[in-house]
């Protein structure tokens, strides 16, 4: 019983956190982006894993609109990385998201220079990419959305540039069997790509996510992201 409160928990405060985030960006707001976390309502421990869960995304206010992240939302964001490396046996995605927000932080840190300019930290291994298979392909891809920034330079990016037809292919099957998550993510790294197919009319497709799915605020945030990249908003 307490197990699933805390599963529940941590859901809620995700789903929370995803809100804010999606707030920050329609509004420009950055302080909305950190009010899950500044409130106080989950403990210590769930907000951590909350950020976790989120990933990089927790920052894409600072990002996209180049926003300074609220304090508590920053202190959070740190004790995440801190306190969760990824283990030896950890899935592929898992280290990446890791190194993301690592990544992120050492960005922050450098406030002069260009966001996303390589910092020279080493990248884990994509090779698992390579020859994934189309539907594997845009599943991870999609849990790797937090890469998907104009500029980002990095080994997931360049997998993700190769294979653009597989990646349209991915959103079609993800729209037709209703997983607006993955559909959300697998439109945000197309809007970046280019080579996608004219015909997959990604702008009607992601209208089509938005009207089906935007109700959860981890697809809301994928879509606003989507929809900041291709205004232009960074570059």
């Amino acid at each position: 019983m307490e197990q699933s409160s805390t599963s529940v928990l941590l859901q809620g405060t995700v789903l929370d956190l995803a809100s804010d985030v999606v707030s920050a960006l329609r509004s420009g707001d950055h302080a909305r982006a950190g009010g899950t976390l500044t409130a106080g309502g989950a403990g210590a421990g769930i907000a951590c894993a909350a950020v976790r869960v989120l990933g990089a995304d927790t920052l894409l206010p600072t990002v996209l609109l180049r926003h300074p992240p609220d304090p508590a939302q920053l202190a959070a964001f740190k004790e995440a990385v801190a306190a969760h490396p990824p283990r030896d046996d950890a899935a592929p995605t898992v280290v990446w998201s890791h190194w993301a927000m690592a990544r992120g932080l050492r960005r922050l840190e450098q406030p002069l220079g260009d966001p996303l300019a390589d910092d020279g930290a080493a990248e884990p291994d994509a090779c698992w990419l390579d020859d994934a298979g189309w539907q594997h392909l845009t599943h991870q891809l999609a849990v790797l959305a937090p890469l998907a920034l104009p500029g980002e330079e990095c080994a997931v990016s360049r997998a993700a540039r190769r294979r653009p037809v597989d990646v349209a292919r991915g959103f079609v099957r993800a729209v037709r069997r209703r997983d607006w998550r993955q559909a959300a993510g697998a439109g945000r790294w197309l809007t970046l790509l280019d080579g996608v197919p004219d015909t997959l009319g990604l702008e009607a497709g992601l209208d089509f996510v938005r009207l089906m799915g935007g109700d959860d605020p981890r697809v809301a945030l994928q879509l606003e992201a989507a929809r900041l990249m291709q205004a232009g908003v960074l570059l």
